[in-house]
């Protein structure tokens, strides 16, 4: 077992990272004090494989779960959807002390963190992440949201989780695309903080728990540094800013991860561009992204179309776009205005 400990302001969770951890949620959760009701919000295609193993565990753990399937994919990350599941926790009688368990990849646990951070204005939650995107990334540090019309993730707030349970073999049952997906969040990881992983990738010489331990390690770091994204975490939205405007226009058909990878080597052909970054480390980020079999060059949008996408981001400031940028591997930093004409020259190749 390997346990991580993420702080905040108001205490710290544990991240539990180990084969079969998910058979022992019930236990974990009793020892920190709960019992009685809780709902495992998942949906079908991963509750078909995941969710028995878990409810054993809480049945054994004396809890009365009720599972709540929701609807899957990032078209569903909607006000809407949380008012659905706003009903069904009222109907399987949820306290303030009744756990929220979201199973699932990452459009899940954000909305199934955001419903508990509002229903009964906050009950507890523990994430469990079920995609390598999730794990690495969004499980970890206690955003929740979802998204409006105009935007991904403009309706949100901030929810610690009790616990993470992190488990390496449920991603036996992850499509392959949907783990080359979650790798553009791991290397993204190591451009930000880890040189050695990003080394390590391109050695193509890793172990999974060895990889989700240090990913997840960046991750931790630089939130416990800025809990409420107030100055550097905003560093963890490399490829982001572009990324959001790519899934945007796309109506979702680009997953979240293949934005990244996208927006991530528009950024890093940007940071050399501006002379931030050199050439060399810029062609090592595009070679990595290709090597898993990631997207490296921007989807077919005008240029115009992206800008514009962009100031729908949470991320601007006032008229400000906030771009993350690579200055080497293992060093990026923030970019507060980036002139419009740069940025459009790197969309249009």
């Amino acid at each position: 077992m390997n346990t991580i400990t993420a702080t905040h302001p108001n205490g710290s969770y544990p991240i539990y990272l180990a084969d079969g951890v998910l058979t022992q949620t019930g236990s974990y959760l009793a020892d920190l004090g709960y019992n009685g009701r809780c709902a495992v919000v998942t949906n079908q295609a991963v509750g078909r494989h995941h969710a028995g193993p878990l409810l054993e565990s809480l049945l054994a753990a004396g809890f009365e779960p009720s599972q709540i399937d929701l609807p899957d994919g990032e078209q569903f990350k909607t006000l809407e959807t949380v008012a659905g599941l706003y009903d069904r926790l009222i109907e399987a009688k949820l306290d303030r002390r009744s756990p929220i368990i979201a199973l699932g990849g990452g459009v899940l646990g954000d909305t199934a963190g955001f419903a508990a951070a509002s229903y009964l204005r906050g009950v507890p939650l523990v994430q469990i992440p079920t995609t390598l995107l999730a794990m690495v990334d969004s499980s970890v540090g206690g955003k929740t949201g979802v998204d409006l019309p105009q935007g991904k993730n403009l309706a949100g707030a901030f929810k610690q989780p009790e616990m993470v349970i992190i488990d390496p073999q449920v991603l036996t049952t992850l499509p392959p695309v949907e783990f080359r997906a979650g790798m553009a969040e791991v290397i993204k990881h190591g451009i930000i903080d880890a040189p050695h992983l990003f080394a390590a990738l391109e050695g193509g010489d890793y172990e999974l728990s060895w990889l989700l331990a240090e990913a997840i390690g960046v991750k931790v770091r630089v939130v416990q540094a800025d809990p409420f994204e107030q100055g550097r975490r905003a560093v963890l939205n490399l490829g982001h800013t572009f990324g959001h405007a790519f899934e945007q226009l796309s109506n979702f058909e680009i997953r979240h991860g293949e934005g990244v990878a996208m927006g991530t080597g528009c950024a890093a052909r940007l940071a050399t561009r501006l002379g931030y970054c050199s050439g060399e480390s810029t062609e090592r980020i595009l070679a990595l992204l290709a090597q898993v079999g990631l997207p490296t060059q921007p989807p077919p949008f005008s240029a115009e179309e992206v800008w514009a996408a962009m100031f729908t981001d949470k991320k601007r400031q006032g008229n400000t776009l906030r771009f993350i940028l690579p200055r080497a591997i293992g060093d990026v930093d923030i970019f507060p205005d980036v002139d419009a004409a740069e940025v459009k020259a790197v969309l249009n190749g």
